[in-house]
């Protein structure tokens, strides 16, 4: 066959479309190729394999990772392929998608204070010191915490809302089991929270007045949500001008056993999903990144997100 054709069959692909046009804009590991089309690693070096026996794609090592790169504007192919590469692209749908994904994976390879901080959060608590612990410092970091009026969306039984509650002006903790809310209600009158109040209701129109929130939290609730865009719009409306959205969920996994062992509703999401759910509301200093990943199966990972609601 000749490479001519070889070319032709390659981009006859929608997955090696959006791997060339990633491409073209920048030098790629598979890991975050990875990232961004949301594919396995199996599946996105089948793909490098082809395109590099063709000519279309170049490798080389950097450190302990391989960098890709598109070489499909060789003299050889030239003015022949950008052409069909382009009018393919049209056809893809995620195209645009992956322009996004890209921008955010970028993003986060600069960011090499945050590569530093996992590197030495990783180490916290390996070697043993008397008194040394996460809860330690989270306490500490709540007590810095200036008083606020904070939303605790979809609370559950609301351990979280009662660590809030050691700090904040008030927390509004709401939840749609009325069994939750009864339980939490009498957690916080038993424990003294006179601060801390239970609401009835669920996260897409919690029953909240607008903009009457300095801190709208949504911990580990998004992914339980029928509608969790609804969720997001719903608490910028109860946040004041300047005040925060602060997001803690699952990222995008595929153990389907979560549906039935946890009630999820959705399997978690990714980085580009959130973003766009802030940026549609016109939240400002949009924030994203994975800070946490289990060790055990099935290596759950955990994303924060922190958003500002724009000043009137």
């Amino acid at each position: 066959m000749s490479s001519t054709l070889k070319t032709l069959r390659i981009l006859s692909d929608p997955t090696r479309i959006r791997i060339l046009r990633l491409l073209r804009e920048e030098e790629l590991s598979v890991a975050e190729l990875q990232e961004i089309l949301g594919m396995g690693q199996s599946r996105i070096s089948t793909h490098l394999s082809q395109l590099r026996q063709t000519g279309l794609v170049s490798d080389r090592r950097v450190g302990k990772n391989s960098l890709y790169a598109f070489t499909g504007e060789n003299e050889k192919l030239g003015g022949h392929l950008l052409p069909v590469l382009d009018k393919a692209s049209e056809e893809v749908e995620e195209i645009s998608d992956d322009s996004s994904a890209l921008a955010l994976s970028l993003a986060k390879r600069r960011d090499k204070a945050r590569a530093y901080f996992d590197a030495l959060a990783g180490k916290f608590g390996k070697t043993y010191l008397p008194g040394r612990s996460w809860k330690a410092l989270a306490e500490s970091l709540l007590k810095l915490m200036p008083p606020m009026i904070i939303a605790d969306l979809g609370a559950g039984e609301g351990t979280f809302s009662q660590l809030l509650a050691q700090r904040a002006e008030h927390v509004i903790a709401v939840d749609n089991s009325e069994k939750m809310v009864d339980f939490g209600s009498k957690v916080a009158r038993e424990n003294g929270y006179e601060n801390l109040e239970y609401r009835l209701g669920g996260i897409e129109a919690p029953p909240i007045a607008e903009e009457s929130i300095d801190l709208a939290f949504f911990s580990q609730s998004l992914h339980h949500a029928e509608k969790p865009e609804q969720a997001v719009a719903a608490a910028h409306s109860i946040l004041k001008p300047g005040g925060r959205i602060v997001i803690l969920d699952l990222l995008k996994h595929q153990f389907e056993e979560a549906r039935e062992l946890y009630a999820d509703h959705w399997l978690g999401f990714s980085e580009l999903e959130i973003s766009r759910f802030l940026e549609k509301q016109k939240f400002q200093e949009i924030d994203i990144s994975v800070v946490d990943r289990e060790p055990d199966p099935p290596h759950f990972q955990t994303l924060m997100a922190i958003a500002v609601k724009a000043q009137s």
